[in-house]
């Protein structure tokens, strides 16, 4: 019997850069919405457009927030600083099965107006689940 050993495919740096610039997108995005419904008050947020804010309560909202910003955090954290760069992986995961929660309750409202960015959301965190698992991995330290 013979052992063979797993090898990663080779990435090249057009693909690490291109997943660093989505990764830095996501996390910018996500960080935006933590920082509204983290800090802002209900009725700004309602003239803002976040129309569901109005009858969810307070700490839904900025539990919802605190979530997003770790998921943030994690998309770059540990990929910079190479200590349990999987993480990240697991970051993206989580940002994805928030929008899997966001896209259904926003249609279910009637609220079609945010799906777009729901989607993009979505493209980024897909893209950078696969990326950073499959195509260009970070090395721990």
């Amino acid at each position: 019997m013979t052992l063979t050993a797993t090898i990663a495919p080779l990435s090249s740096p057009r693909w690490n850069a291109g997943l660093w610039a989505a990764q830095l997108a996501l996390a910018a995005l996500y960080l935006m919405a933590a920082y509204m419904k983290g800090l802002m008050p209900i009725p700004d947020l309602v003239a803002m457009g976040l129309v569901w804010t109005a009858g969810a309560p307070l700490w839904l909202v900025r539990g919802i927030a605190l979530v997003e910003f770790l998921g943030a955090v994690g998309l770059i954290l540990p990929a910079a600083t190479r200590i349990m760069p999987q993480l990240t992986v697991w970051a993206a995961a989580g940002l994805l099965a928030i929008q899997a929660l966001a896209i259904p309750f926003h249609m279910i409202r009637g609220e079609f107006a945010p799906l777009p960015f729901n989607l993009i959301y979505v493209a980024l965190a897909v893209l950078i689940l696969w990326g950073r698992s499959r195509r260009a991995l970070i090395s721990p330290r």
